[in-house]
């Protein structure tokens, strides 16, 4: 399911395309990322590919564009700790939209160059633990070479007229297309069923109009040295009825065993529920960075269970205001 595109004011940077919107996000053209932009921008838009997640969002806090579009979880290798990390790192950045892309990858060389020839492959590390199988089965004594995003390697590979260091891509269909490379195998995966999850970053602003299908994307830092502090932050989503579809700890930089929690619960900010949620953890925790409200990609409605809707509430409170004699 796409992604709606967003409705934001244009200022009068003489950069700018007219009537078009700049989009950053993690390049070469020709990578699953640049597929997730597509869901979001048009024909008018500027796409400027940024070589890693820190340059694509550190756009976004320059002024440079308008959004980042970058990755944020996979459903076979988790989250995405480049981006977990950096939508907090100097200054916090808000996400307005979520993208998902199915992954299935080609391993694309040079013309000429034959499956037996392939001794080191160039590819993202996530591509890479996405295909150990069908490498360990087809090419046992490949290794693997780095590369800052799964159409990196192939357009090095085609660029560079001397030996890159490899011999071989792990690569989306078409980048091997738009880079002129030979495909020997079009569908290298071990999951066929593998997607990953994009987002749309901008500066923090008004959020997007809630659809009864929202996410609600937060970090949370826990107190030290407390006895279950893990569970008094999550109390706050549980009885509220909210839930989380994702969770993931990140340490904090500042000491060993200090973390953070990375966290996408069902909702949005203008729920009754979340909002309690969010006082919740306002009162319990030293620290929590709301990283926006967006429509879920997938669509799929939240249904808050008995006693934790709107109305609720809002009866609740009134409840409460007619025993202090204010109603």
């Amino acid at each position: 399911m796409e992604a709606a595109r967003p409705e934001v004011a244009h200022n009068n940077s003489t950069e700018r395309q007219e009537g078009g919107l700049r989009f950053s996000f993690l390049g070469p053209r020709g990578t699953f990322c640049h597929a997730a932009v597509l869901q979001v921008a048009n024909d008018m838009d500027q796409l400027i590919p940024a070589i890693d997640v820190p340059s694509a969002l550190r756009m976004v806090r320059n002024g440079d564009v308008d959004y980042a579009v970058v990755p944020i979880e996979n459903s076979v290798e988790g989250g995405v700790n480049a981006t977990l990390d950096s939508l907090t790192y100097h200054g916090r950045l808000e996400i307005k939209a979520e993208m998902l892309v199915p992954i299935t990858f080609a391993l694309a060389a040079r013309p000429g160059t034959q499956l037996k020839d392939v001794k080191r492959i160039a590819t993202h590390p996530h591509a890479w633990a996405q295909c150990r199988g069908w490498i360990a089965e087809h090419l046992n004594d490949a290794i693997h070479i780095p590369a800052t995003s799964t159409a990196a390697g192939a357009q090095i590979l085609a660029s560079t007229a001397d030996n890159p260091g490899f011999d071989a891509a792990l690569c989306p269909v078409p980048s091997a297309i738009e880079y002129g490379l030979t495909v020997l195998s079009d569908a290298v995966a071990d999951n066929p069923n593998a997607v990953t999850r994009f987002i749309m970053c901008s500066l923090p602003g008004p959020q997007p109009e809630r659809t009864g299908a929202d996410k609600t994307t937060l970090m949370v830092q826990l107190p030290s040295d407390e006895a279950g502090a893990l569970l008094t932050m999550l109390e706050q989503f549980s009885v509220r009825g909210v839930n989380l579809s994702r969770i993931e700890s990140r340490p904090i930089g500042d000491a060993l065993g200090r973390y953070a929690f990375s966290i996408d619960a069902e909702g949005h900010v203008e729920d009754e529920r979340m909002q309690a949620v969010l006082v919740g953890l306002h009162r319990v925790c030293p620290h929590v960075d709301f990283l926006g409200s967006y429509p879920a990609a997938n669509g799929k409605r939240v249904r808050p269970r008995p006693g934790t809707s709107d109305a609720d509430f809002v009866a609740g409170r009134a409840w409460v205001r007619h025993l202090l004699g204010k109603s």
